[in-house]
C-alpha cells in the first residue's frame, strides 16, 4: 500500500515507518522540519512538508494514499486544550477525506482512563467524548467513521513505549530523580503502568495495517502493569540513588507535569490483540531497559 503517515519522525513513528517499508509498503510522511525531512528521505520516504494545523495538507496526503497512519500529536501538556483541538481537527479531516473508500485509517490512542480498579481491555470503550476531553475525544470520533465506510483502527499505546533514546515519560521521571537526588514514586508505589518496547509497538502497527478489521481497538501492551515503585527502584539502581516515596499531594511539585500521570493506575491487557494479529512481543522489559542504561545518557 501507499501509506500517508503523520508523526513519521517521532519515537514510535520512525520505527513504524521502518516496519512498513520492510513489509513492502511505500510511505509519504508529513514533516515539519528540514532535519525530519532529510532523515525520512534517507530511508526512501516521500516527504510532504506541513504540520497538524495544515488541514488542507492533511486532506491532500490522505486523498493521495491508500491508507493513513496518524501518530502525530502536539503533546503540549502545559496547554492540553491546544493539543486536543489539533488532534480532533486532524481526525475529523482524515475521516471526512476517507469516507466511503473503505481505506484503513489507523490512529494513535492510549489506555489512560479506560478502566477503573482493573486493567483496561480492548473491549473497554473510551470514556473520552467531545472536543474538551483528553485527545479531543479523537478515538470515539474516529470510530464514528466506521459506519461511513472507513476501516478505522485505534492503536492504544502503553503509557511507556520504552527503549534506548526514549525522551518520553520515563525520561522525565529519570530527570526528576537526578534533580532531587533520589528516585521517587507516588504514595506506596503500588499503582501500575503498562509497558511495551518500541520495536514491539512498531511491529504491532504494521500488523494492524495488514490484518485489523474496521472498529478494532488494539493494545500495544507487552507488560500488563509494572508497579511505579519498581520503576523508581530500577531508576535508582541505574543512577546509584535511593528510591523513596513522594506524598501524592507533593507529586506535582516533585515530578512536574507528569506527577498526575505517574500516580495513576494505567495497567492494561493485550490478549485479544495478540490473538487477532498473531502479535508476540519479544523486546526487553521496562526494568531491563532501565538497567541497560536506556535513560542514563542525558
Amino acid at each position: 500500500m501507499h501509506v500517508f503517515v503523520t508523526g513519521a519522525s517521532g519515537w514510535i513513528g520512525s520505527a513504524a515507518v521502518d516496519e512498513l517499508l520492510a513489509d513492502g509498503h511505500s510511505v509519504t510522511a508529513l514533516a515539519r522540519s528540514d532535519a525530519a525531512a532529510s532523515a525520512l528521505e534517507a530511508k526512501g520516504v516521500r516527504v510532504q512538508r506541513g504540520d497538524l494545523d495544515d488541514l488542507d495538507g492533511l486532506r491532500r496526503g490522505a486523498d493521495a494514499a491508500e491508507a493513513v497512519l496518524h501518530l502525530a500529536n502536539k503533546h503540549d501538556f502545559t496547554n492540553p486544550a491546544v493539543s486536543n483541538a489539533a488532534e480532533r481537527a486532524a481526525v475529523q479531516t482524515f475521516g471526512d477525506t476517507l469516507a466511503g473508500t473503505d481505506r484503513p485509517f489507523l490512529l494513535a490512542s492510549g489506555i489512560a482512563g479506560m478502566a477503573q480498579g482493573r486493567p483496561a481491555t480492548e473491549g473497554d470503550a473510551s470514556p473520552h467524548h467531545g472536543p474538551d476531553s483528553p485527545r479531543g475525544g479523537a478515538e470515539n470520533l474516529a470510530l464514528e467513521f466506521v459506519d461511513r465506510g472507513v476501516r478505522v483502527v485505534s492503536l492504544r499505546f502503553a503509557p511507556t513505549v520504552h527503549g534506548a533514546g526514549d525522551h518520553g515519560f520515563i525520561d522525565v521521571i529519570t530527570a526528576a530523580a537526578k534533580r532531587h537526588g533520589f528516585s521517587g514514586y507516588p504514595g506506596d508505589g503500588t499503582n501500575r503502568w503498562a509497558a511495551v518496547h518500541r520495536s514491539d509497538a512498531a511491529r504491532l502497527v504494521a500488523l494492524a495495517l495488514a490484518k485489523a478489521p474496521a472498529g478494532a481497538r488494539l493494545h500495544a501492551v507487552a507488560e500488563e502493569g509494572v508497579p511505579t515503585r519498581e520503576i523508581a527502584e530500577a531508576i535508582g539502581r541505574a543512577l546509584d540513588l535511593p528510591a523513596a516515596s513522594v506524598a501524592p499531594d507533593d507529586a506535582a511539585s516533585h515530578f512536574g507535569w507528569i506527577g498526575g500521570f505517574f500516580g495513576a493506575e494505567m495497567s492494561a491487557v493485550s490478549g485479544a490483540t495478540r490473538e487477532l494479529l498473531g502479535w508476540a512481543p519479544s523486546g526487553p522489559t521496562l526494568v531491563e531497559d532501565i538497567a541497560a542504561g536506556a535513560y542514563m545518557s542525558r
